[in-house]
């Protein structure tokens, strides 16, 4: 009976006092090579990204530095594979200046192409309105 009793306890102290799972960290090295096609620029970039799959928060710092001229937007792009070009799946708000530091809460969709590696980030120049750096985003 008090095996059965401190059995029971100690199953209830580990979940009450079980961790949360912690965010998933993910990263993304931004330069013009990765650009498709790749741009001729100096500018180079990163990207430290945490991901809560319980709320599907998705977290950035992005920073970059040695563009052709002042950022004037950034995005996560995707779905797609490094290599290949795809549409805007996440705003990155007030990217004009480095760093910048926001949240979004993702879809599933969004979430799967994350994980999976198929979303990319990308900072936009008026020197190169498409794109002038680019970095997929890995585990």
């Amino acid at each position: 009976m008090n095996k059965a009793i401190f059995a029971t306890l100690a199953l209830g102290a580990a979940v009450a006092f079980a961790a949360p799972a912690s965010a998933e960290k993910l990263k993304a090295t931004l330069d013009g090579k990765s650009e498709v096609p790749a741009t001729t620029t100096s500018g180079t970039g990163t990207a430290d990204l945490d991901y809560d799959a319980a709320s599907k928060k998705l977290s950035w710092k992005v920073t970059y530095s040695g563009l052709s001229g002042p950022a004037t937007a950034a995005h996560f792009h995707g779905p797609a594979e490094a290599g290949k070009n795809a549409g805007v799946a996440i705003a990155i708000p007030n990217a004009t200046s480095s760093p910048v530091e926001g949240s979004a809460t993702l879809t599933d969709a969004q979430a799967a192409d994350l994980l999976a590696g198929k979303l990319y980030v990308n900072i936009h120049t008026a020197a190169n309105p498409g794109g002038e750096i680019r970095g997929q985003v890995t585990k």
